[in-house]
């Protein structure tokens, strides 16, 4: 690894890039939350603001979680999550749901490509009311559940 003219490696520069990302991506959401905060949230549906936290069945790691749900078109709804892994880690990703009315709320389904890095394709399955959120996910290294409620 060589040196650059400001004396950085490849490697760190592909951290500090890699960092940028990672802080832009959370800032972004962090601005979307509180900016959502500010709709009003029909009792009856599923979109809005959702938090709590995730749990792996597999590595019994657990830390917080926070969702911003949208209505799309058709039964959509696009659900995006920004979760803590550890002191220092966060990350967010978006996963399409199919909703449809259950009873006494709504169940829903999708799956989301994380990459490699991530553990590939995690698949969801759950359901929602007024005031509470709980879901299963699965991929090839882990599976886990979400649980979250309104702010």
């Amino acid at each position: 690894m060589g040196n650059s003219k400001y004396g950085l490696s490849s490697l760190a520069k592909y951290a500090l890039l890699l960092g940028s990302v990672l802080l832009a991506g959370c800032a972004s959401f962090d601005h979307d939350w509180k900016k959502a905060a500010k709709q009003s949230t029909p009792p009856d549906d599923l979109q809005g603001r959702w938090q709590g936290g995730w749990a792996s069945d597999v590595s019994h790691h657990t830390n917080s979680l926070r969702c911003i749900v949208t209505r799309q078109d058709n039964g959509i709804y696009r659900a995006r999550f920004h979760a803590r892994y550890g002191k220092m880690l966060s990350f967010g990703y978006t996963v399409p749901l199919q909703v449809e009315p259950a009873t006494n709320g709504f169940k829903f389904s999708g799956q989301a490509n994380l990459h490699w890095y991530a553990g590939g394709i995690y698949k969801y399955e759950g359901h929602a009311d007024a005031t509470n959120f709980f879901s299963t996910y699965s991929c090839k290294y882990d599976h886990g559940t979400f649980q979250m409620t309104r702010p």
